[in-house]
């Protein structure tokens, strides 16, 4: 920006670059703590405490989950939720079953099966069979078969299968979507969903506004820095072109 710009007035005694500067942090605060305020409206922080869902999330990771009603869950989803059957916290396991669903394991070729139809889980721990230990499962309406991506350990609807039970909890256990992965540095990144399960009947769900409020929280803290670097830069140049005068 030349002098003669900086040293033009809007007639207050405010030259044309203070106010851009101004107007760049007035912006910029709206932007970062909007997005600050619509993430707390929308997601809640979980801590997950196993290694039950290794690799997609290692243990102590921190991840962002949508609040969601379980009634919008769908098959690959990772979910947050809570059941007096699986004990007293919240757990994070992954959705491979919904009502109606025949869970089964394995194939010849060690895949999960979905109503007799194959799954890719490329998300898998290791490289052996989707679960070490075969099974088979007939999923109630209104409930979610959950398991772990790490299966050889895992306590998970397999367990529970064990009790006679169906080994599923109710869509209204859930407490959270997981969207996003927030710690450590290394892991941070929006969950994909898996495409294995895109092909069955109601295919899988979409990521909420993680990124947009993403965006909105880095561009917000770009404005406020440019333009809270605009006064010193200017006092810079004005006393470098006073010095040539």
């Amino acid at each position: 920006m030349s002098s003669s710009t900086e040293r033009r007035t809007d007639g207050r005694g405010r030259t044309t670059g203070s106010v851009l500067s101004g107007l760049a942090v007035a912006v910029g605060c709206v932007l970062f703590l909007g997005g600050f305020v619509w993430a707390a409206l929308i997601y809640r922080p979980y801590t997950v405490p196993t290694d039950s869902m290794s690799p997609t999330i290692a243990v102590g990771a921190r991840v962002l989950a949508e609040k969601v009603d379980g009634s919008e869950i769908r098959r690959g989803d990772i979910v947050v939720f809570k059941d007096a059957a699986w004990g007293e916290l919240p757990m994070v396991k992954r959705v491979v079953g919904v009502g109606g669903d025949k869970v089964a394991c394995c194939t010849e070729q060690g895949r999960l099966t979905i109503n007799g139809k194959p799954v890719e889980e490329p998300y898998l721990q290791g490289h052996g069979p989707a679960s070490p230990v075969g099974f088979k499962a007939a999923v109630p309406a209104g409930q979610l078969f959950l398991l772990g991506d790490h299966r050889s350990d895992s306590l998970d609807s397999r367990v529970h299968l064990t009790d006679g039970d169906h080994g599923s909890v109710p869509r209204s256990a859930v407490q959270g979507r997981v969207d996003a992965r927030a710690w450590p540095l290394g892991s941070i990144g929006v969950m994909q969903r898996p495409a294995g399960f895109a092909a069955l009947p109601g295919g899988t769900s979409q990521p909420g506004p993680v990124q947009p409020i993403t965006l909105a929280v880095v561009a917000g803290a770009v404005l406020i820095l440019a333009g809270a670097a605009y006064g010193p830069i200017a006092r810079r140049r004005t006393r470098k072109a006073r010095s040539h005068d």
